[in-house]
């Protein structure tokens, strides 16, 4: 869209969708995995609802992983900045109602510092939305193959995966969780060698698409939903 186009779209809805990402390891998938999935799943929902998604911030809060080369962190206080830039410009632009598409478990805070941001901007709402354990997709992951984590075949979509990458065919033990929150980023590393953190590295397209199609359209139900009115 060009600035005209946004302008005129405004003049009859004001949503729009603002994605959230990452770029870190993701065990033999790309380093942009968390861009490319929320911005996608969000576009596809939009699309027949014609409404606008604003590009993926790509850098988030992944301190944990700097030990894994390519995985770049924002601190805390820096993303949260970023995204009040980004929401005040939208707000300004005429938005009243964004969707935060977000791909990144390590950008929860921003779900929080959401909350503040539209108190403090009365007429506006935000709505959080992690993509990937929203209850319908993670219910439909969950039927598909319990075993599912960061790095694993839940992410494996034909559009995170790097063309001649070979990928193990073993399921990978869960690692524990609790343990993981505890490890400084070079026992993270040690733990966790190749990055999944439990799961089979691959399922096939036809698991992937179907969890797909219901990521989309769960996606799309909370954008033409009733945005928390009363009525």
């Amino acid at each position: 869209m060009n600035w005209m186009q946004v302008e005129a779209y405004l003049k009859r809805d004001d949503r729009a969708v603002l994605p959230l990402g990452s770029t870190e390891q993701h065990s033999y998938l790309r380093l942009t995995v968390d861009c490319i999935l929320p911005e996608r799943v969000a576009a596809d929902a939009a699309e027949p609802l014609g409404i606008p998604v604003f590009p993926v911030l790509s850098y988030g809060v992944t301190p944990y992983f700097r030990e894994f080369p390519g995985s770049i962190s924002l601190r805390v206080q820096t993303h949260l900045a970023v995204v009040r830039d980004i929401l005040d410009g939208m707000a300004h632009s005429g938005f009243r109602r964004i969707m935060i598409c977000n791909g990144h478990g390590g950008n929860g805070a921003v779900q929080q510092f959401s909350q503040e941001w539209a108190a403090d901007h009365p007429g506006c709402k935000v709505l959080f939305h992690n993509w990937w354990n929203a209850p319908k997709t993670w219910a439909k992951v969950q039927a598909i193959d319990p075993v599912a984590s960061h790095g694993s075949w839940m992410e494996n979509f034909p559009w995170t995966r790097l063309p001649g990458v070979e990928v193990p065919k073993a399921q990978r033990p869960m690692v524990n969780m609790e343990k993981v929150r505890m490890l400084d980023p070079v026992a993270m590393r040690t733990y966790i060698p190749d990055g999944n953190y439990g799961g089979l590295y691959e399922r096939s397209d036809t698991d992937l698409l179907a969890l797909w199609q219901v990521a989309v359209e769960e996606t799309r139900a909370m954008l033409d939903g009733s945005w928390g009115d009363a009525s």
